[in-house]
């Protein structure tokens, strides 16, 4: 099957994400269409023999049935005391490796299977590149279910424009945990990451944010000029 231009870039960068892995691993197996491709090509290389031994641990009820489909052993985040590998796409990605993630509803499980790995690895076409957070992607945020309007209002007075995402006309659309997601979108940007992350932390009901801040190690960025690695100096 012929790749769109854009499929083509992902897949490309998830080829490139390849060279990280071992045999032997645990791989943290992330969730979105960058990753469909990550999961074919790991496939692809414990059907030929080239990698052995690797279990991945998935970050959402659809990794782990394409996994199944594609033939990779699964286990649970608390069958191993650390992942070695997490492989993950992004919406957003700094110059300094912050991310926004979570528009495939998966943050919650994608930020603990990552907090578990010893290694991140984000993979992800150019245009996920961006100079300063929140200017292209709206922020991810997970709530309980009750009272949700005033979480809305909350974020409203941080200066968001607030979003509850739907997954039809009628019903809202639920995490894999069973809750509600918020989308948010600062017309200005994000000046403060970690400010605005600690705000909604500790806000009760809030269950998860998208930023994922101080996480990544390395993130493949695949454009038409070829492919970019940016790596976290300490």
């Amino acid at each position: 099957m012929e790749l769109t231009p854009a499929e083509a870039l992902k897949r490309q960068a998830a080829e490139r994400a390849l060279e990280y892995v071992e045999s032997g691993m645990v791989l943290g197996l992330g969730t979105g269409s960058t990753v469909a491709h990550f999961l074919d090509l790991l496939a692809t290389k414990l059907s030929q023999g080239a990698l052995s031994d690797i279990v991945g641990v998935p970050t959402s009820i659809w990794t782990g049935r394409e996994a199944r489909k594609a033939g990779i052993e699964l286990i649970g985040l608390a069958d191993r005391a650390k992942v070695d590998l997490t492989v993950d796409g992004a919406d957003e990605v700094s110059p300094d490796l912050d991310l926004i993630k979570g528009m495939g509803g998966a943050l919650l499980r994608e930020k603990m299977v990552a907090q578990a790995s010893h290694h991140v690895v984000i993979i992800a076409d150019g245009s996920k590149a961006v100079e300063g957070l929140g200017t292209l992607s709206p922020l991810p945020v997970e709530v309980v279910e009750w009272a949700s309007g005033t979480h809305a209002r909350f974020l409203e007075g941080l200066g968001a424009e607030v979003k509850t995402r739907w997954s039809d006309d009628v019903l809202p659309l639920r995490s894999d945990n069973g809750n509600l997601l918020l989308d948010c979108r600062f017309p200005e940007g994000i000046d403060d990451p970690a400010g605005l992350d600690a705000a909604l932390q500790g806000r009760a009901g809030v269950i998860e944010t998208g930023f994922f801040l101080g996480i990544a190690d390395v993130a493949i960025l695949a454009s038409e000029d070829g492919i970019e690695v940016r790596e976290r100096h300490a």
